[in-house]
């Protein structure tokens, strides 16, 4: 059946085939961004954008988490192929790399990737990027793979870090919009994997670093000490830690360990204090038996008058 129609007598007489066609249309539509992925970060990013005065199309599996944005003057796709054809510009914050492939990967999706710029905000690990950009290149579109180092409150904000890796061509397609999430917008140049790399990095001090506060306000609970205060006391400390987490940087990169100002052998004697606490308070004890472990081994293997970041070569040997 041909999609015509024919107008006679004032009315207007058309196909089933037009009919669809039209409805089609209207299903579609034109916005200059698409946010898919309404979880806390993925609204954060559609309401950043928003509140800067961009249109706005926006799709979640559950749309109930959609009705605060459509208050505030997004779009709702009525799914994610409607989402996807709406805007040039499409970004994708959910769970992993996985969850964006199966929302991009049916047909009626995919079709409508040629000529876009893909934003992926997801977490996941290098390899994944990078097959995830000879995907969505092979469909005729640019992919640009971003890493978030920001809460969902700083989005938006001058605080607000976003890693960028890709094409040239497609960071600067990117650039206007993304700017406007994040003041530090930082770009890792077109090595796609570089921005997840990095996160993975940074993620990493992170886990140790809540481990550690943990086991820490366990030690205040179980003493008798206020957990508030010691989080305020780790705060005002945050200036110097941040001075040794770049010195510690310097040295590993230069691989000069051997000027400390305390020994490796030191911190390892400290830390197994720490399992002895955890005896005698009665508390966990697993986080102070790894890093004994591994301090105590660093030391039999003939670093223990290096500085404390010679835990790395211990590390390195996988």
């Amino acid at each position: 059946m041909v999609s015509t129609c024919y107008h006679y007598g004032g009315r207007s007489f058309c196909s089933r085939r037009a009919l669809e066609s039209r409805a089609a249309s209207r299903s579609i539509i034109m916005s200059e961004v698409s946010v898919i992925g309404l979880g806390e970060m993925g609204t954060a990013l559609a309401a950043a954008l928003v509140r800067h005065g961009k249109k706005v199309t926006v799709w979640n599996r559950s749309p109930e988490k959609a009705a605060a944005l459509v208050a505030a003057g997004a779009l709702l796709a009525p799914d994610s192929a409607a989402a996807i054809r709406a805007s040039p510009v499409v970004i994708l914050c959910v769970s992993n790399y996985a969850a964006t492939r199966a929302i991009l990967e049916p047909t009626d999706v995919s079709s409508g990737l040629p000529g876009k710029l893909v934003v992926q905000l997801s977490t996941g690990t290098p390899k994944e990027a990078r097959e995830l950009e000879t995907w969505v290149q092979a469909r005729s579109a640019r992919y640009v793979d971003g890493a978030i180092l920001a809460w969902p409150r700083q989005i938006g904000g001058a605080d607000a870090v976003i890693l960028v890796s890709g094409s040239a061509e497609a960071q600067a397609q990117g650039h206007s919009l993304l700017s406007l999430l994040a003041g530090g917008l930082t770009s890792m140049g077109p090595e796609v994997g570089a921005s997840s790399s990095l996160f993975a990095a940074v993620l990493a001090y992170l886990a140790g670093r809540w481990i550690g506060l943990s086991h820490g306000a366990l030690i205040c609970e179980a003493e008798g000490l206020d957990v508030a205060a010691y989080g305020a006391l780790l705060a005002n400390l945050a200036p110097i830690l941040g001075q040794d987490a770049k010195h510690m940087g310097d040295v590993i990169a230069k691989n000069a360990f051997t000027s400390p100002e305390s020994t490796l052998r030191t911190a390892a004697g400290d830390i197994s204090g720490l399992m002895r606490h955890s005896q005698e308070a009665r508390i966990n004890g697993e986080f102070p038996r790894f890093a004994a472990d591994l301090f105590a081994r660093a030391v039999r293997a003939g670093h223990g008058a290096e500085e404390h970041a010679a835990i790395i070569k211990v590390l390195r040997q996988a």
